[in-house]
């Protein structure tokens, strides 16, 4: 017998707007000289196999016949409300504690098949959010299953919002973040991914999707499907993570040593996107990807990132030489300050190794002058942002929140 949950899923599937993914084909401008468009073709077409390679030995190798082993509840305990989302490791419901009247988030986990059971990620991501107890990083609260056993739930916290549908309701109503709240953002996600480095876990898929917002103002780091722990110094990992318009140079270069600056890189993304209100890189492809970032931030070298001509899709193209700058036309002083700038030139900085840290970035100097950031229990008092959430979370159109693998 189907749990109430999935039935809801089921029931609830056809009032959930499907989201369809335009093809795009790609229109690249040219990146690279001395090479002809069929050449380039070739490359993207090789650049694609490569990755689909990489990701096909990951799912190859991120299946286990254990069964998961956790103190649970009966997923019958909850009363289904409706179905938030789905991505690549599970579908995420919306209910309500039956005990406690707790509306909380249900992760329902996707097994590869019934002889394989659940893959490696779906048992890091329920290891890592019951293990990381912080403020700022959504609360695991445990796993719950269904009467027999084979469907799987992740227990979590229900947040109110994402920062994505909080971003989009600014934009669309010509508001912007003044510093302060930029600040107040900011310092509290900073947080969260240093607690997550403090403890050895590589988040891999930081985007301002899975940044939640209470009501209170607190943020909240979420979606721990594609998270791992990590070895120090850098270990070998799949390069094919992290939401393409957030990956890191090294990951969209098929890097597979890398360690805790691919997510500060995903951090100074989502500081811009703050700063703008529109994505900083949005690329179509990978190498389109790439072309956005050597167009904003100028083309790499050796000397100022050792090791940039060893790395594997440097070895197959010779790249546009664009010249430094073009960032800060984009970002003028009136949007940021130097020191602001400064900090974001220190997240996007293009060697790994020089790139600046959590614990660093909390001690910038843009974070002690003035203004201040604000208190996070201020940060919905500002009205007409209020009321225009709260016709969203009316409406239900906010609801991002805890996607996987999108």
């Amino acid at each position: 017998m189907k749990s109430e949950v999935s039935q809801g899923l089921q029931n609830g599937a056809s009032s959930v707007p499907h989201k369809s993914r335009r093809q795009v084909k790609s229109g690249l401008k040219k990146i690279a000289k001395n090479k002809r468009n069929g050449n380039i073709r070739r490359e993207e077409k090789n650049l694609k196999q490569k990755i689909l390679k990489k990701k096909t030995e990951v799912k190859q190798d991120t299946t286990v016949t254990e069964p998961l082993s956790h103190p649970c509840r009966s997923v019958d305990e909850f009363q289904y409300v409706n179905r938030i989302d789905e991505g690549a490791f599970g579908v995420v419901h919306r209910a309500r504690d039956r005990q406690t009247g707790e509306e909380v988030a249900l992760k329902q986990l996707k097994p590869i098949n019934q002889k394989e059971g659940f893959s490696i990620a779906a048992r890091r991501e329920l290891k890592i959010l019951l293990k990381m107890k912080h403020p700022n990083i959504v609360a695991g609260k445990g796993i719950a299953v269904n009467p027999l056993g084979e469907e799987v739930f992740i227990i979590m916290e229900y947040v109110d919002y994402d920062l994505k549908s909080f971003i989009e309701t600014m934009r669309v109503n010509g508001q912007m973040f003044s510093t302060k709240h930029v600040k107040c953002l900011l310092t509290q996600l900073l947080s969260a991914v240093q607690h997550l480095h403090d403890h050895q876990v590589l988040h891999r898929d930081l985007k301002t999707n899975n940044v939640l917002l209470s009501g209170d103002g607190v943020v909240k780091v979420a979606d721990f499907g594609l998270a791992r722990e990590y070895e120090s110094p850098a270990g070998q990992y799949t390069p094919g993570v992290v939401t393409r318009w957030y990956r890191a140079p090294e990951l969209l270069l098929l890097s597979t040593e890398y360690s805790t600056p691919i997510d500060m890189w995903s951090v100074g993304c989502i500081f811009a996107e703050l700063v703008t209100l529109q994505p900083l890189f949005p690329g179509k492809s990978e190498l389109d990807q790439l072309n956005k970032i050597f167009q904003e931030l100028g083309t790499p070298s050796d000397i100022i990132w050792p090791g940039f001509s060893a790395l594997p899709l440097v070895k197959n193209i010779v790249f546009h030489n664009y010249p430094t700058g073009g960032l800060r036309e984009r970002i003028n002083c009136g949007k940021l300050s130097n020191s602001g700038f400064a900090l974001l030139e220190g997240f996007l900085a293009f060697d790994p190794a020089k790139r600046i840290t959590a614990a660093d970035a909390l001690e910038h100097r843009f974070f002690k002058e003035k203004p201040l950031a604000i208190e996070p229990a201020e940060f919905l008092t500002w009205p007409a942002l209020c009321a225009d959430l709260d016709e969203a979370l009316a409406t239900g159109s906010h609801h991002c929140q805890l996607l996987s693998g999108n």
